[in-house]
């Protein structure tokens, strides 16, 4: 394969890897951030997705998935649109987590690493998210909700589907 000529990613995202790749001064540095990346664009890490980083830094598919089954923010099975991480870490589970994780459990009809019947929403239990002063809190995508009580669910999913609505991009069963 000639990544010139074929590459699974849009042509602005094989330029960001591209542009990565350059940046250090050892190949392999670039690792983390192309899989993130990929990520975002693909949803999850797949088969191909991991041969054609593993070409474009020069190392082994081994290698890639060695250092991507490290680290739990990576995945390799798709995720619904709208991926919901709550954490359960110490400051969060003190205020509620608990509470909260299993209200969205019954809400969505998921478990851990599950993903809803229309691909909407997938949700998972994590480690710490980093937002220890407004505990409990969860991550949605990117964005950040704190200082959540089991009452907050129902709202924050209404949320995302209404963006989702807006948008156009509601999935249908």
């Amino acid at each position: 394969m000639s990544l010139e000529t074929m590459t699974i990613f849009s042509p602005q995202l094989a330029a960001r890897l591209d542009a990565l790749v350059a940046k250090y001064p050892v190949k392999r540095s670039a690792l983390i951030p192309m899989l993130l990346y990929a990520q975002d664009e693909i949803g999850y890490l797949s088969d191909t997705v991991i041969a054609e980083v593993a070409e474009r830094i020069g190392i082994s598919e081994l290698d890639v998935r060695n250092v991507a089954t490290y680290y739990s923010m990576l995945r390799f099975k798709p995720a619904g649109k709208y991926n919901v991480q709550v954490c359960t870490n110490i400051s969060c589970m003190l205020r509620g987590a608990y509470d909260v994780y299993e209200r969205f459990q019954e809400e969505l009809g998921v478990g851990h690493k599950g993903v809803t019947p229309d691909g909407f929403f997938s949700l998972e239990e994590v480690e710490c998210i980093g937002a220890c002063c407004w505990a409990p809190a969860i991550q949605v995508n990117y964005d950040f909700h704190d200082e959540l009580t089991p009452g907050h669910v129902p709202g924050i999913l209404a949320q995302y589907r209404s963006k989702a609505d807006n948008e156009g991009k509601v999935p249908h069963a």
